[in-house]
């Protein structure tokens, strides 16, 4: 109002120099206001805001596009490309790599970038624009396998600092190779039961020196009578039976080696007519045999083994030395103190005809181990008790069985098998407990693997798995190569055997035929053939599957968050 009130005074020089005074402080004003407005449009305009708007020119990549845990871990590589004139030459930006799944969300420490004109040591990105690489790692928690992988980033300009949009990189994360089983392999030591015994009853006939001729005294002596009484017992028990009988003539080894065999070649044929007088009115089944030696130096040295001779020890040494027939008898004979006690005790005893029945027995059937396993399980010895346990079926059963044997025999292979039940009960300290002071053998080494394995302890479980080196080890081997992401060692190891694991770790290695191929019909199995179905894009083969393996629900869980079967729900 002031200033209309001056334009209407009478014009003079001072309000002339007034009038110039107000418009000075007027256009000061105005010049003011307009830096204020400029300063705001240039904080609206700042270049962190800017490079805000254009994050949608910013462009990223994953290796692998979906997420893979290997070995306990998630490790991918991502790309991100910063297009021309992007990155304000003053600007900072950060970028933290986020795994979101369900129930959380891990960071990682962020990767630092800025602009050319930046006086700090963080990775310079140019505005001609660059794409960066960078390695991300988390460490696998449960529930990721549903999550997915974004950068998260802040850009700060002087004293500005504005939140970019988020990124998604990758969904995931593929976890098959945790469907492996871990309960590790086993063997059970052989029982060394037999379902047939092989016996032998035996009688013989002696001859004077020189002679073939059979004595009716030898046809009448007690050898033959025994032979002829067990002859009777094989024939009326039902669990025996004849199957060949073989008629051996000898001579003693002293003399000359030709006469010798002139001489135990007719005993043969004297011995079969005794031999048939000897079964006469028996109805004796099986294949005679008939045969003759010239010198019987077994049956000798087994003589000398088994006499009270003061110098039997370096009569089986010279036996030992010498193989010639002629140079043992020669070196024996110098032994001439030695030598008439043999002739008189000894010699005698070798010129003799052998009647051997050979005889099978049929031992305990599997049905008759089980009925005296209910009823009378004190007559078993130690095979048919460990024979007996592999046939029941409940493991708290075995464990008794396998008791008995080790109490009753100390029976080692029981007590290792015993363990090997309990590690399959999944009560390792009691398998452990049992293998307490046993060999440590093979059989053993890959047993404390497997109770190592099953308790987490992969480093123990891989010495062990080693130190046994059998081919059961091997495959436990491979196991411990699947947690470990080492799937091409797992594979040759497993190379040749059929089953689930190795099917798996076909799988791994990108090979899904033997996986598709698995008859199984559980619920692991059907689930198997799920995965190589959907990596075949076999839509009808995905559903038939997954529905059997549905009926664990802990595999149905599994299937619904399962990355495998993301462009199948």
């Amino acid at each position: 109002m002031r200033g209309i009130a001056l334009l209407s005074e009478p014009y003079t020089l001072k309000r002339k120099q007034t009038i110039i005074t107000l418009f000075k402080t007027m256009k000061r004003k105005i010049n003011f206001l307009s830096a204020i407005v400029l300063g705001f449009a240039a904080v609206a305009c700042s270049s962190a805001e800017k490079m805000a708007e254009m994050a949608e020119n910013v462009t990223v990549k994953c290796e692998p596009a979906v997420l893979e845990v290997v070995g306990g871990v998630i490790d991918a590589t991502v790309s991100v490309t910063y297009p021309e004139d992007y990155f304000h030459p003053k600007a900072i930006l950060e970028v933290t790599p986020v795994i979101v799944y369900e129930g959380g969300e891990v960071k990682m420490e962020p990767f630092m970038f800025q602009g050319e004109k930046v006086e700090n040591n963080y990775e310079v990105v140019p505005s001609a624009g660059s794409t960066i690489t960078k390695k991300v790692h988390f460490e696998y928690v449960p529930g990721m396998e549903s999550c997915y992988l974004e950068l998260r980033g802040v850009a700060t300009n002087k004293k500005d600092r504005v939140d970019m949009p988020s990124k998604k990189v990758a969904d995931g994360a593929n976890t098959t190779y945790m469907l492996v089983c871990k309960n590790g392999k086993l063997d059970l030591k052989a029982d060394n039961y037999q379902e047939i015994i092989k016996q032998t009853a035996e009688g013989q006939i002696l001859y004077q020196i020189n002679s073939s001729t059979v004595r009716n005294s030898q046809l009448k002596g007690q050898s033959v009578k025994d032979y002829q009484a067990a002859l009777d017992e094989i024939l009326a028990n039902e669990r025996k039976t004849l199957v060949s009988t073989d008629v051996v003539a000898y001579a003693s080894p002293d003399g000359k080696e030709d006469q010798n065999a002139k001489l135990s070649d007719n005993r043969s044929k004297s011995a079969e007519k005794a031999y048939k007088k000897v079964v006469k009115g028996k109805e004796v089944a099986g294949d005679v045999n008939v045969t003759s030696v010239a010198e019987d130096w077994e049956g000798f040295q087994e003589l000398v083994a088994a006499s009270d001779l003061e110098d039997k020890d370096l009569i089986i040494r010279v036996l030992s030395m010498y193989s010639d027939p002629a140079v043992r008898e020669k070196e024996i004979k110098n032994m001439s103190a030695v030598y008439s006690t043999l002739a008189k005790d000894v010699l005698p005893e070798l010129r003799r005809a052998r009647f051997i029945a050979n005889v099978e027995f049929q031992n305990y059937t599997n049905e008759e181990l089980l009925q005296l396993i209910a009823d009378n399980i004190d007559v078993l010895d130690e095979t048919a008790l460990l024979r007996a346990a592999t046939l029941v079926k409940e493991n708290d059963q075995k464990i008794e069985i396998y008791k008995k044997a080790a109490e009753k025999f100390e029976s080692a292979t029981a007590k290792y098998n015993m363990a090997v039940v309990y590690i399959y009960m999944n009560e390792v300290d009691k398998a452990a407990a049992a293998l307490k002071g046993l060999e440590m053998d093979a059989d053993w080494q890959n047993a404390m693997g497997v109770i190592a394995l099953r308790k987490g302890q992969l480093e123990a479980a891989n010495n062990y798995f080693k130190k046994a080196g059998t081919q059961t080890a091997k495959e436990n081997l491979a196991v411990l190569d699947i947690l470990a992401g080492e799937y091409e060692a797992a594979a040759a190891k497993l190379a040749g055997v059929e089953g689930y694991n190795a099917a798996l770790a076909q799988l791994l290695v990108g090979n899904n035929a033997p996986a598709a191929a698995l008859k199984c019909e559980c619920a692991n199995v059907a689930y198997l053939r799920a995965v190589a179905a959907a990596r075949q894009g076999d839509a009808e083969a995905v559903k038939t599957n997954l529905e059997a393996a549905g009926k664990c629900e802990k595999l149905a869980e599994r299937a619904a968050k399962d990355v495998e079967f993301a462009q199948y729900r």
